[in-house]
């Protein structure tokens, strides 16, 4: 976890980001609420905070909520990957959250003496994909209509971009730990890099559909 945290440091400038909970370990559960019953019993939750805090329609509000859920919980994944080679246990059995986060959408953190495993491939897709987001996605599309392509689309554009802060950040990190994180999770397919290097999705987030339109850097909708 130091690793990690040296990493998110390097990359940011503080390990601090709104989006995580401080130091990424949640030392006080209290008013956070665990990632499996957004997967469960409160699944109206996380649609619920969406509308509020977007006034779009339910599925372009559910679809920027995953944006941002899916980079703060891609974001410790990429850099205990690149930093440390070593993937915590961001299961939804091991991950908090926060609704009510003044400076971000959503905010995520660790329950105290989460594991982490030697980076595999397999371990990623398991802790990332099979053990969070995939319950996590079948629950919000009970909840509302939205097709699954864009939302894995946002994961893989997520975990590209967490993945190349970290690489920047450590020290003869391999810009190959992208490719290979997008590959263990077989979201590859959804992004892809001009001749500059810069990231463009296959996919969508809606923002440009917003009252206030909104293009993202890396969107594939160009007006």
């Amino acid at each position: 976890m130091d690793d990690l945290l040296a990493a998110v440091r390097g990359a940011f400038g503080t390990s601090t980001l709104p989006g995580l909970a401080p130091g990424l370990v949640v030392s006080d559960p209290e008013g956070w609420i665990p990632a499996t019953a957004l997967a469960g019993e409160d699944s109206g939750l996380l649609l619920a905070a969406a509308r509020r805090r977007w006034d779009a329609r339910p599925h372009v509000a559910a679809a920027l909520m995953w944006k941002a859920y899916s980079y703060w919980l891609c974001l410790p994944a990429a850099f205990g990957w690149v930093a440390s080679r070593q993937v915590p246990h961001v299961t939804a059995a091991q991950v908090l959250v926060r609704l009510d986060a003044p400076d971000a959408p959503i905010r995520l953190g660790l329950r105290p003496g989460t594991p982490s495993d030697p980076a595999d491939p397999a371990t990623l897709r398991r802790v990332l994909l099979d053990e969070h987001v995939t319950p996590l996605l079948d629950a919000l599309q009970r909840e509302v209509r939205i097709a699954r392509r864009p939302l894995l689309g946002s994961l893989s554009a997520s975990l590209a971009h967490a993945a190349r802060h970290a690489v920047r950040a450590v020290p003869d990190a391999s810009a190959q730990a992208i490719d290979t994180l997008l590959k263990a999770v077989d979201v590859q397919d959804l992004i892809e890099w001009d001749d500059n290097g810069r990231l463009r999705r296959r996919t969508c987030c809606l923002a440009f559909t917003l009252p206030e339109p909104r293009i993202c850097s890396d969107c594939c909708y160009q007006p």
